[in-house]
């Protein structure tokens, strides 16, 4: 490379040290942490994640720059953010890692294949209505497999699955959500689920209400955060208002009597609502929000002898429970 060109490199771009001669063999492990400092945004939040110290992780990345020779994060007030090499080495760092895990599925399946356990995290709705029935017709199918379960709502189970605390999550389309596009992660779609609108059973549109008509009134949901916040905010907006959310919860239990006691109106997931005594409400159906469930691995797990499966009961329990 001629000496404008190099000159017209940006700073962060430079070598971070004097490179010698010779091949260069970049630690896996480190590969990791520049993955984990990249979804997180800084050091600090990445070494939680990772179990680290903040120190352990900032020694990491200097080794990883001297490693390849050039300077991969820049520094911005609290944050960190990736050069034009740093993102370069973190799509390269994406398909070696999924290859790692292609590799120890491979090599699983040379063992027992279906004795030991799965960590899974799910959100509470779908941990009663898809995982426990699918973890229930494993005891027979797959009676070696051990699956441990965390409830987390889907802007959660995500990043548990990257950072490496799950081996699976069963998650919603939200948005800011990693797309099908990524290249960290495996997807099975599940189920499309309706929302439905309950209103107090002595409320003058009991017997009539549509989204649009109910404009104007007091909203019960979850927190701003939660997946299904946006589902219910955008599923408004379209209709042309946006809710005035009084009373948040992310249990709809608490949601559904918060309505029985006329504090207001709400929209819920269908298969919430499946089973649940609701004293002084009524429910109906309305057209159009939903939110769209689907299973994520890390790309590369997907074959796992282990994760198999837990994928196929996911799905064949599923099947039932609406469109995918």
């Amino acid at each position: 490379m001629g000496r404008r060109a190099r000159d017209q490199r940006g700073e962060d771009d430079r070598p971070a040290a004097p490179s010698e001669a010779g091949d260069t063999l970049i630690d896996t492990r480190r590969l990791r942490t520049l993955r984990a400092v990249a979804d997180h945004g800084t050091v600090t939040a990445a070494a939680a994640a990772l179990h680290l110290t903040p120190s352990a992780v900032s020694q990491q990345l200097i080794a990883l720059e001297h490693e390849v020779g050039h300077r991969l994060f820049s520094r911005d007030g609290r944050g960190v953010h990736l050069t034009a090499v740093g993102r370069i080495l973190l799509g390269h760092a994406n398909e070696v890692l999924a290859q790692l895990e292609r590799a120890e599925a491979e090599v699983a399946g040379y063992a027992t294949g279906t004795a030991g356990e799965v960590t899974v995290a799910c959100f509470a709705t779908a941990i009663s209505a898809a995982l426990s029935p699918a973890v229930a017709a494993l005891r027979t199918s797959a009676p070696g497999l051990r699956v441990r379960v965390r409830d987390a709502e889907g802007d959660h189970s995500l990043t548990m699955l990257l950072d490496g605390e799950v081996d699976l999550a069963v998650t919603v389309e939200y948005r800011g959500a990693p797309d099908a596009s990524d290249r960290r992660l495996w997807r099975s779609p599940l189920y499309a689920e309706p929302f439905d609108l309950v209103l107090p059973h002595d409320h003058p549109l009991a017997a009539s209400a549509t989204l649009e008509s109910l404009a104007a009134e007091t909203w019960i949901g979850p927190y701003p955060g939660n997946p299904v916040h946006d589902v219910i905010t955008f599923a408004c907006q379209q209709v042309g208002f946006t809710p005035n959310l009084m009373h948040c919860s992310d249990d709809f239990r608490a949601v559904v009597a918060l309505v029985g006691a006329g504090a207001g109106v709400a929209l819920v997931p269908r298969l919430a609502l499946r089973d649940m005594t609701a004293p002084g409400v009524v429910v109906r159906h309305t057209p159009g929000p939903e939110r769209r469930v689907f299973a994520a691995v890390r790309r590369g797990s997907e074959a796992h002898p282990l994760l198999r499966p837990l994928l196929a009961a996911l799905r064949e329990v599923t099947a039932s429970l609406g469109t995918t």
